[in-house]
């Protein structure tokens, strides 16, 4: 398995790839939605982000992670986070999130942070033990959401 950088003409084979997994919302490990998976919604996101890595094994993409830069540079919003369902467990998050955190670094951000639906205890789970803590509550278009952050160090 190998992290790269995302390209625009990924979108299309990220979007067969978790359609083939039966999915049609990239997911985190834990099913919060995170990203439309249409061709336009991939190359939407992956355009307004700086920072977008694909894991790939001999078959082709089994995850991705998003993350953009706010605009003060020091923190960093995690916009989608997926693993193949079949690799789950396998340390592929643990290494996008790494691989996210060093570029992240290199651009000067020290935190990164995500939300999370308040109706998923097992997605506030899955992000605690990734390092990351609450910071607030927010009311977001589906609900209300639990804002969680990490060091980037905790994570690299």
């Amino acid at each position: 398995m190998r992290v790269r950088p995302a390209r625009p003409g990924d979108a299309e084979t990220l979007r067969t790839t978790v359609s083939r997994a039966r999915e049609a919302t990239v997911f985190d490990d834990i099913g919060a939605p995170l990203l439309d998976v249409s061709a336009a919604g991939v190359r939407e996101a992956t355009a307004g982000a700086e920072c977008c890595f694909l894991m790939e094994d001999d078959d082709g993409p089994i995850g991705v992670a998003i993350a953009h830069p706010d605009e003060t540079g020091s923190e960093a919003e995690l916009l989608a986070l997926w693993v193949h369902p079949e690799h789950v467990g396998e340390g592929v998050t643990e290494d996008l999130l790494s691989r996210t955190a060093d570029e992240l670094a290199g651009h000067g951000v020290d935190t990164l942070r995500t939300s999370v639906p308040d109706d998923r205890p097992s997605a506030r789970e899955f992000y605690r033990a990734h390092g990351f803590s609450r910071r607030a509550v927010r009311r977001g278009p589906a609900g209300d959401e639990t804002v969680v952050a990490v060091d980037i160090d905790a994570i690299r």
